[in-house]
């Protein structure tokens, strides 16, 4: 994995699989960080080389896209400006206590809720209607959380009651009912793209400055959520979304998930980058 690029008035404090958190030197700006989206891409908890070209950007773009549309308190601070290295895929972000719980909206059955459901007929303890099949609309959407692990360990799936037990009723009610509320509002704008949100996932903190329960993190992009063309589901193809989809799937057929991960083809490099692009554009030129 490449190293984290040197920005002047700004101290390199972490790298996640996909970002790079920095703090600025000067004291009078402890309450924000620094959060800049790298091109690394990252399948089956494993980063991969080469990198995806324009994959930062993409992510960036279309994050703040949505934070301007969805109505709810986020974490940019407009305040302080975006070093001009990284301008472009950058943001200045408030520092917020986060909850440890994944927000996984679900409006239609796939991914590892899919592996559940042909189990047991459930998603994270919801009972769901026999007879769906892989890429089913759900009845009206579900909040699946899961549990953040600590690096390098897997999220797990739990239950809402298991939420409760975490931060409490009220908070987990908050988020609950947040997470629905932003799903079918997001929903409804990707509609006017020709494309279906399948699933997606928010994470939320409380801003100390005035103990509100804020949006932070990504949203709504390949990177946390499914995108499908509506024209392609209503053809009966479920499998074809805007993400990094086609890197699990060239993993999963020719690595067997021991030892180091082989490198990306040029090609499979290429199909990715453009579906990234794809979906920023489809997004941001069908919805004002």
């Amino acid at each position: 994995m490449s190293n984290p690029i040197a920005i002047e008035g700004w101290n390199h404090v972490y790298s996640g699989k996909v970002r790079d958190l920095y703090e600025s030197i000067d004291p009078a700006l402890s309450h924000v960080i620094l959060v800049v989206a790298s091109d690394r891409v990252s399948a089956f908890d494993h980063v991969l080389e080469p990198a995806i070209p324009g994959k930062g950007v993409h992510l960036t773009t279309l994050t703040n896209w949505w934070f301007d549309r969805l109505g709810v308190p986020n974490h940019i601070d407009n305040s302080v400006a975006v070093p001009a290295v990284v301008a472009g895929r950058a943001t200045v972000a408030k520092k917020l206590e986060m909850f440890p719980i994944e927000c996984v909206v679900r409006g239609y059955i796939s991914g590892s809720g899919w592996k559940e459901y042909q189990e047991s007929q459930t998603i994270c303890g919801i009972k769901l209607p026999e007879g769906l099949t892989f890429g089913s609309k759900l009845p009206e959407p579900i909040f699946t959380p899961a549990f953040k692990a600590e690096l390098g360990e897997h999220d797990e799936n739990i239950t809402f009651e298991r939420v409760v037990e975490l931060i409490g009723e009220a908070h987990a009610t908050e988020l609950r009912d947040l997470s629905i509320t932003i799903f079918n509002r997001a929903s409804a704008l990707a509609e006017k793209a020709g494309l279906i949100l399948a699933d997606t996932k928010f994470e939320f903190g409380t801003d100390p400055s005035n103990g509100v329960t804020t949006l932070g993190d990504e949203v709504l992009t390949p990177d946390s959520s499914r995108f499908w063309a509506r024209s392609a589901w209503d053809h009966g193809e479920r499998k074809d979304s805007f993400d990094k989809q086609i890197v699990r799937n060239w993993l999963a057929d020719n690595w067997d998930q021991t030892g180091e991960p082989p490198v990306l083809p040029a090609e499979i490099v290429q199909q990715t980058a453009e579906k990234y692009t794809e979906l920023v554009e489809r997004l941001t030129s069908a919805v004002a």
